[in-house]
């Protein structure tokens, strides 16, 4: 039976394989295994004596073996199958868990290849689990050794369920019996760009025989992203210039122009000039799909109520979803606060999330449904089926970062192809902007609002100079009674019962940015632990101290983050939950702890919730990373600079895109496999022209088969998963 990209595991491999890959990988077709690309290759070089084996690392020896034992294990279930192998000058122990069936090819004399991490148990170095290759005789010994170590082995993103060398045999499985693989790169593209076909790729990334086979299948499939995922966003612009849109038009006189006259400030030149581009946007046949982006405390807002009030004069309605509770709640002071007591209630703002009430809920809802609330502020609970509008005119997404493009969609299909503006604070390089949101116009505030006093960012090394800990509070109590006030920020609730992550894995909560080298595995300090070490503080101990987390009830938050904007409190020990939108001018000072748990962009978020007012702003960044590490390089390029676009491009060198990037890579942006937004930035460039050159000829793709077969296989692996079941 031949395979094409569409056969589906269960039919490929079987039902259980297919399960494990499911549940592992959420894969369900044979194109979704064969695009598990390998992480890296293990290239064997010149084989290393076993007494010369570097701890920790990967290594391939030529050894012949000594000795087998097989024995039951001492605390769980199974046997331990044992193997000492020897080169004539030192011995290792292979240990394999659970593989006793192992014996019977593994007999003593055998000589082979044995590749693995190389480890050590009671002074006994070990290969865990190893790959190894047998040698059929002695008199071919040499000739293989030397062939094998020339032959590069796939490394894949495994699981403890799902093996490199198990994801390796099931690949080379469907390869062999995979037929008719279309090439989403048109010939004449692929001739001039020098690629491979699909079929040479595929099997050049997963059978290489030389490094060069290796570089030529990676230029190739990273092309291939970059088309068909550019050709996603081309026609995702053209899909909205297809529809029509209620035009919005600010009139003389209308809410807008009273707004503005009312202004106790001017708008920044920056301000000006994306709300001439939104006010134009408005007026246009389609839909408005407009990014802004900028700074933290730049004036996003302002500029989004603007366009709020030119779609409120034709009576349209707008809703803004936020990604907090915490942060919709500011959201609608701030509003309500900028229009004043003669337009709020003419406008009527209203909250709605899914923590109110259920008699505030439904009260707020009707306001929407009736159209009475003609601007709408809210969380998730927005997306919900029970949450209906009236007359639906714009849609604001507020730190896109946070919410994934069917959100969005889900939200847009509330109206009548309403207007979309998105905005983030996260500054986006030009390349990933190019790549995720490639389907948006692109406007930048890079200009501040006068009156901001600016903020000082100083690292606090306490490994270096322990005694700088203590200084750090009594800088907390000076602040506080120069009558400002204290944000300290921690990257856990509870240090104590935090998950223990080692550096280069990810703990999957979100919480913190990805491990990396000169990271602790587990946060020092947590909200609890640093409420209780102030609590006991012989300054800071007498001030007025709260604590805010993700998991306290929700009227609870908005009850402290309200004390906390009104002066009630002196230090408020948060998490990141107060990373985006908390406005409180009186906050001069901001100590992180563990800093090196968060990313660069994180971290310039955060400050930005000091030095707001006319108050200067004091950052100290904490940390106990040592000096070259990578961890502490991300806190000392946030005290470096101030620049938040120079920090964006800081942070996909030391994090990679993958986790800049975040949801808005999903749907139609699925995570990135080979391609490298900074490293690509060309490439991507010159698929974009591709892709819309190929459109405007042919915009359903009916000539460009393998294309359009891509692209369909970019939905969702959920997606196709439920149409694998039907």
């Amino acid at each position: 039976m031949s395979f094409t990209l569409d056969t589906p595991l269960s039919l490929a491999l079987g039902d259980k394989a297919a399960k494990t890959l499911s549940r592992a990988f959420g894969m369900a077709v044979v194109g979704d295994l064969v695009a598990h690309y390998p992480r890296r290759y293990a290239v064997r070089g010149e084989l290393t004596p076993i007494l010369d084996l570097p701890l920790g690392e990967l290594a391939t020896v030529v050894a012949e073996v000594r000795s087998v034992r097989r024995r039951r294990m001492r605390n769980r279930r199974g046997e331990l199958l044992e193997v000492v192998i020897g080169d004539g000058v030192g011995e290792l122990t292979l240990t394999f868990f659970g593989q006793a069936w192992r014996e019977k090819e593994l007999k003593r004399g055998r000589r082979g290849v044995f590749s693995g991490k190389v480890g050590a148990f009671k002074g006994v170095l070990q290969f865990a689990n190893p790959d190894y290759q047998l040698f059929e005789d002695d008199t071919a010994a040499l000739a293989k050794a030397d062939e094998i170590v020339r032959t590069p082995i796939p490394i894949y993103p495994a699981t403890a369920a799902v093996t490199s060398w198990k994801l390796q045999t099931w690949i080379g499985e469907v390869l062999d019996r995979l037929e008719d693989i279309p090439d989403p790169v048109p010939d004449e593209l692929r001739f001039r760009e020098a690629l491979l076909t699909a079929r040479e790729a595929l099997e050049w990334i997963h059978r290489p025989e030389t490094r060069a086979q290796i570089d030529a299948a990676r230029q190739t499939l990273r092309m291939h992203e970059a088309l068909v995922l550019q050709t996603a966003l081309a026609q995702q612009r053209q899909f909205v210039r297809m529809m029509s849109a209620t035009q919005r038009p600010a009139r003389p006189g209308g809410l807008l122009e009273r707004f503005d006259a009312a202004m106790p400030f001017e708008l920044t030149p920056d301000q000006a000039a994306v709300g001439r581009s939104i006010a134009t946007d408005l007026t246009a046949d389609w839909p408005m799909n407009r990014l802004v982006q900028g700074e933290v405390g730049s004036g996003k807002t302002l500029v989004a109520l603007r366009a709020m009030l030119q779609v409120a004069e034709s009576g349209g309605q707008s809703a803004l979803i936020a990604p907090t509770e915490v942060l919709a709640g500011q959201h609608l002071r701030s509003i309500t606060r900028m229009l004043g007591p003669k337009l709020a209630p003419e406008l009527m703002p209203t909250l709605l999330t899914g923590q109110m009430p259920a008699a505030d809920r439904r009260k707020a809802a009707l306001r929407v449904a009736s159209g009475q609330a003609r601007i709408v502020v809210g969380t998730h609970a927005l997306l919900s089926e029970g949450t209906t509008f009236a007359d639906l005119g714009l849609v604001v997404v507020d730190e896109q970062h946070r919410f994934g493009v069917e959100q969005r969609e889900m939200l847009r299909a509330k109206g009548t192809s309403p207007h979309a503006l998105v905005l983030t604070a996260t500054p986006i390089p030009r390349t990933v902007a190019m790549t995720v949101f490639g389907d948006l116009d692109v406007s930048t505030i890079r200009t501040m609002p006068a009156g901001r006093a600016g903020i000082q960012t100083f690292v606090a090394p306490i490994a270096e100079k322990p005694g700088w800990f203590g200084r750090v509070w009594e800088r907390v109590a000076e602040e506080v009674e120069r009558g400002h006030q204290v944000f300290v920020v921690c990257s856990a609730i509870d240090a104590e019962n935090a998950k223990a992550v080692a550096p280069g894995e990810d703990d999957g909560s979100g919480e913190f940015a990805p491990p990396v080298e000169g990271e602790a595995a587990r946060p020092h300090w947590g909200v609890v632990q640093v409420a209780d070490m102030l609590a006991r503080h012989p300054r800071v101990g007498e001030l007025r101290i709260a604590t805010l987390h993700g998991r306290m009830p929700s009227d609870e938050k908005d009850r402290i983050m309200q004390d906390f904007a009104r002066g009630d409190i002196d230090v408020l020990v948060a998490t990141t939950v107060i990373e985006v939108g908390v406005d409180v001018p009186n906050a001069s000072t901001m100590v992180i702890l563990d800093a090196d748990r968060f990313g660069v962009s994180q971290l310039h978020q955060l400050r930005g919730r000091v030095g707001r007012g006319g108050v200067p702003g004091l950052c100290l960044l904490v940390t106990e990373a040592e000096q070259g590490a990578t961890a502490r390089e991300r806190v000392d390029a946030v005290a470096a600079t101030l620049d938040g676009f120079a920090l964006a491009e800081v942070d996909l060198e030391l994090r990679g895109e993958g986790d800049v990037l975040g949801d808005a890579q999903s749907g139609a942006r699925s995570s990135l496999r080979l391609l490298r937004v900074v490293k690509d930035a060309d490439l991507i460039a010159r698929a974009r022209g591709e892709a819309e050159r190929i459109l405007e000829g042919d915009p359903t793709l009916d000539r460009h088969r393998g294309l359009a077969e891509a692209l369909a296989r970019r939905m969702t692996q959920e997606e196709r998963a439920a149409l694998a079941k039907n």
